[in-house]
């Protein structure tokens, strides 16, 4: 449905973003009678410019505006202006995700209070619980069309040949490899195909069998009647009048003319650089150190998972590449047990990595004879990506450029990650199981690659019980503007040991639920 609202109609939701968050407010909200406008950065793709090409899509779709990578990590060297690989277009970073769908657990909802302080970390409690988010993260599984949940009814996918090599080398050393839940159809379901197992899950899904906002919620978001999507549109700022209630949002369209778009609530879900960085632009007289930002902890306590890669090249052909990206994982690691010397846990994600993006991240600048041999031991090898917890530092942000500007005039962002002791004696930990494994089932090399972009981002606008802690409550509200809210994974608390997405789109359902009942009741 092609709606259409006006500039001046000051009874919308304007939501900004339409990834997992905001694609999936979007639809929530439509679906309760409520009109909501969706401005999106980047261009609305279709099937159509899907492409089984890694360095194609890459080039396609990932948000390649200037950023500035910085930090004492290997991250500033390699990739200096490329600090997160994430997408920009309609359905966001949905169209790039492995489609892995984890809960939390529950401890990771109360990180302090299990572990207490943690020297140079910020660590805070959710001012939620796993109970209370439970029956939102059933709707979420259903959703998203989840393998191995009782809320879709889906069987997981069958093993690969790379699931059964890293299940039998868990196997060999005590430990237990369990199939990934999955937002891929294995069956036909909710008008979306079933997987063709074609293995380029991170290029976007020509079939549409994986869960995206774009495929999915955004369609029936404008199914509804109550949402335009805008895409190529790029809000510079939220205003607001003089009792510091937000009343719209500018924003620059794909030729640079700006506009302003009336709102009576702003969603923002623009990801935990942009959303953050939207903040910090939005200064004003009232908020002179940026919107909602009265704590000082916008832009700060981000979040990437403490990461590494992992790969064994084995005695002969696994072909790891006929797979979904990731068919499998190992959780043995993924409790809190400080015994093992860091707190919080980590998962080992079997995952495909293509060999164009391979020969870009096994070892950056190495090119030589060992990399070029374990190249062309491609096909023989099995690894995994290592997920845990990422410490929140105070340190760990997004700020704006003094000086540099992007092609609207407004300050880059400078992406800023160091790592914490406890993420450096979780790498040393996981690397150490993981090579274990793999060579328990016959890897006569194993690979430890660093980090690469990060896909994970989250933190930057925290929820927390006190004001002074953070800068949403439980609900995504920001404590110092009523009718401004944060949709998605810059609301994190803590970040987990599990992919974000399942847990973005449940706190969009919640969030829905409660923008309703505020609205009906004239609160907001």
């Amino acid at each position: 449905m092609n709606t259409k609202f006006d500039l001046n109609d000051d009874s919308l939701v304007v939501i900004v973003g339409s990834g997992a968050g905001g694609g999936t407010l979007s639809e929530e909200l439509g679906k309760k009678g409520i009109r909501c406008v969706v401005l999106e950065a980047g261009k609305r793709f279709t099937s159509e410019d899907i492409e089984n090409d890694e360095w194609k899509m890459f080039g396609k779709i990932t948000w390649l505006d200037k950023r500035v990578t910085a930090g004492p990590t290997a991250l500033t060297k390699n990739f200096p202006n490329l600090p997160t690989w994430l997408v920009k277009g309609v359905g966001g970073s949905t169209m790039h995700w492995a489609g892995v769908a984890l809960r939390f657990q529950e401890h990771e909802f109360k990180m302090r209070t299990t572990n207490g302080d943690i020297a140079g970390a910020n660590v805070l409690d959710w001012p939620i619980s796993l109970e209370e988010l439970a029956p939102y993260y059933e709707r979420a599984e259903s959703k998203l069309g989840v393998t191995g949940t009782k809320a879709s009814g889906l069987p997981y996918h069958k093993p690969s040949a790379h699931y059964k090599v890293i299940a039998e080398g868990a196997k060999r050393i005590g430990a237990h490899c369990h199939p990934a839940p999955l937002a891929i159809n294995t069956k036909p379901r909710d008008g979306r195909a079933a997987c063709q197992v074609t293995g380029f899950c991170m290029q976007g899904c020509r079939f549409g069998a994986k869960w995206s906002s774009m495929d999915a919620a955004i369609p029936k978001a404008e199914a509804t009647g109550n949402i335009e999507v805008r895409p190529n549109s790029m809000v510079l700022r939220i205003e607001h009048n003089k009792e510091g209630k937000v009343t719209g949002v500018l924003y620059a369209d794909k030729d640079g003319n700006q506009h302003f778009q009336k709102a009576r609530i702003v969603a923002v879900a623009g990801n935990s650089i942009e959303s953050p960085r939207l903040l910090l632009n939005s200064a004003s007289s009232l908020f002179p150190d940026g919107l909602a930002n009265s704590s000082g902890q916008v832009g700060k306590n981000y979040m990437t998972h403490t990461s590494t890669a992992v790969y064994g090249e084995m005695p002969g052909p696994v072909n790891m590449h006929k797979s979904t990206v990731v068919p499998g994982l190992v959780s043995e690691w993924a409790d809190n047990d400080p015994t093992r010397g860091h707190v919080a846990g980590y998962e080992l994600e079997i995952l495909h990595i293509g060999l164009p993006f391979m020969s870009a991240f096994l070892k950056p600048g190495g090119w030589g004879r060992e990399m070029a041999n374990s190249l062309a031991n491609f096909r023989n090898m099995a690894g995994f990506w290592i997920c845990g917890e990422d410490m929140p530092m105070e340190s760990n942000g997004v700020t704006l450029h003094p000086t540099e500007k992007d092609q609207n005039g407004l300050p880059i962002p400078v992406v800023y990650k160091g790592n914490h002791d406890n993420d450096t004696a979780m790498i040393k930990h996981s690397n150490v199981k993981s090579t274990a494994l793999l060579e328990a089932v016959g890897a006569t090399k194993v690979n430890i690659m660093g980090r690469y972009p990060a896909s994970h981002n989250m933190g930057t606008n925290r929820m927390s019980a006190k004001a002074q802690d953070g800068v949403v409550n439980k609900w995504g509200q920001t404590h110092d503007v009523k009718n401004l809210f944060v949709s998605d994974g810059s609301q994190f608390t803590t970040s987990g040991a599990e992919n974000p997405t399942l847990t973005i789109a449940a706190l969009a359902i919640r969030q829905a639920e409660y923008i309703a009942q505020e609205m009906n009741a004239k609160n907001i």
